[in-house]
């Protein structure tokens, strides 16, 4: 593949900083999967020259991290994970701009770079879907899932299994979803049907449709594109664009606010959006849709134009007064009814 015009001179940039950075080392904090995190991390050590000290968390649990150290920072980096957190984490000014030219990505990414003011730039979409084990589905007797009122349906409880949006980013793009597609008041008691079918709220977004995938649940609600690696490995799965509608994530990336390592962290950020850097995520089974249009993509990834998509709101649900209330209400008007919590 042939370096274009703008990821040649990212490349440089980053091999500049790499001339600036040789003592350091830049802490990355990644809400991707933990096979995409170590690859990016030694690819960009052998290209830069930079090494780098990743940690993998949910984006809750990372926006949670970043709060308490505001004006001291751990993290240089947080790269991956759904937008809605890195927009609240521009809000609250707990990422920095990076100075890294946007131009030449697809629009998405473009209007996330311009939501905040350059603190967070789209390098990803992923679209939300169910998942069902068609194996299970069949041993068990039980109708495919259509819709997302399906997942309310009496025939599936203890069937279900999602994410806790208290710690996840997917399971709070669901819920934003939900409340987009249906109203508020509608939605949470929506959920709270759901909530009685479901067998466990897992800390991780991806870890219900891997759940499904062995056979360990029947349905779980995450990213399309997970789905898609779980069934090209041979899983016997199907996956479902719900018939009211879907939302979708941006995934992102931020510099924190305060780092030391700013000229290391913004070759991270140009590195990320580069064509080569985001085409190799096919090798670890990357199946979302990359922000650079000249990356590579596989046939059988998630196409926005093919599923029925909502207008997404990411300007309102990726405020903090937003998502504080709505998580609130989730505890009140879901989690306290009960259930099994992964911690």
């Amino acid at each position: 593949m042939k370096l274009s015009s703008i990821s040649a001179l990212a490349l440089s940039t980053a091999l500049l900083a790499a001339g600036a950075a040789q003592a350091e080392t830049l802490s990355v904090v990644c809400s991707n999967e933990q096979s995409w995190c170590d690859l990016m991390a030694q690819n960009f050590k052998i290209d830069t020259g930079i090494d780098v000290a990743m940690v993998r968390k949910s984006t809750g649990e990372v926006l949670a991290q970043i709060r308490a150290e505001a004006g001291n920072p751990k993290v240089d980096v947080w790269w991956g994970g759904t937008g809605d957190p890195h927009l609240i984490a521009a809000n609250e000014g707990l990422s920095t701009p990076s100075g890294v030219d946007t131009s030449g990505l697809l629009g998405w990414a473009q209007n996330m770079a311009d939501m905040s003011e350059g603190r967070a730039i789209g390098v990803h979409v992923g679209l939300l879907g169910m998942m069902y084990n068609t194996e299970v589905l069949a041993e068990k007797g039980l109708p495919a899932p259509a819709c997302w009122r399906d997942l309310a349906k009496p025939e599936y409880k203890g069937e279900v299994t999602v994410s806790n949006p208290q710690s996840s980013g997917t399971a709070y793009t669901q819920l934003a979803t939900l409340v987009q597609l249906f109203g508020e008041d509608e939605a949470f008691a929506l959920l709270a049907d759901i909530g009685a079918n479901v067998n466990q709220h897992t800390k991780s977004g991806s870890a219900p449709g891997k759940m499904a995938a062995r056979g360990e649940t029947t349905i779980a609600v995450g990213f399309m594109h997970d789905m898609v690696n779980l069934k090209k490995q041979g899983f016997p799965v199907e996956i479902v664009s719900p018939c009211e509608g879907t939302g979708y994530e941006v995934g992102a990336v931020s510099v924190i606010n305060g780092t030391p390592h700013m000229e290391a962290a913004k070759a991270w950020v140009e590195y990320v959006i580069s064509p080569e850097a985001q085409s190799r995520g096919l090798e670890v089974g990357v199946f979302n849709i990359p922000s650079h249009p000249e990356s590579a993509t596989d046939p059988d990834a998630p196409d926005m134009t093919s599923v029925k998509l909502i207008d997404y709101d990411f300007a309102t649900y990726g405020a903090s007064e937003t998502r504080e209330r709505l998580l609130e209400r989730w505890g009140a008007d879901v989690k306290a009814k009960g259930g099994n919590f992964e911690e």
